[in-house]
């Protein structure tokens, strides 16, 4: 696709949580978010790595391999990659808090400290919500 060999090694990394992929430009080595692959079809993992693989040919070529440039954009139309990877389904919250004086629930993945925080409608106190 891109008539040019790929040296390197392409990764899964469950770290990645925000993003599709990431590029290396240290090792040039590419890490894909395997949710891409669980969460959707094989034709987005694909769609990723070209995305990744575009980054890749035009760093090692000495052009520019940003998002915003036009050699990136015009690479990525000719191969078919995407632009975008497609937003992740959101995770279950594992913390619920509810305001006391209005009501309103907060869910968060991470605690926090409710002695600190306020609403932000209202400038009342939370509390936890147990499972």
């Amino acid at each position: 696709m891109f008539k040019q060999p790929f040296k390197h090694q392409i990764f899964f990394n469950r770290r990645l949580k925000t993003t599709g992929g990431r590029y290396h430009l240290n090792d040039h080595h590419i890490d894909i978010n395997p949710l891409m692959y669980e969460c959707f079809d094989l034709a987005n993992l694909k769609a990723v790595v070209v995305h990744e693989l575009c980054h890749y040919h035009l760093h090692l070529m000495g052009r520019d391999y940003h998002h915003r440039s036009s050699d990136f954009r015009h690479l990525l139309a000719l191969t078919g990659g995407q632009r975008y990877a497609p937003a992740i389904p959101n995770r279950e919250a594992k913390y619920r808090y509810q305001c006391q004086t209005c009501g309103v629930i907060v869910n968060r993945q991470r605690r926090f400290n409710l002695q600190l925080y306020v609403c932000r409608q209202c400038g009342g106190r939370f509390k936890l919500i147990p499972k």
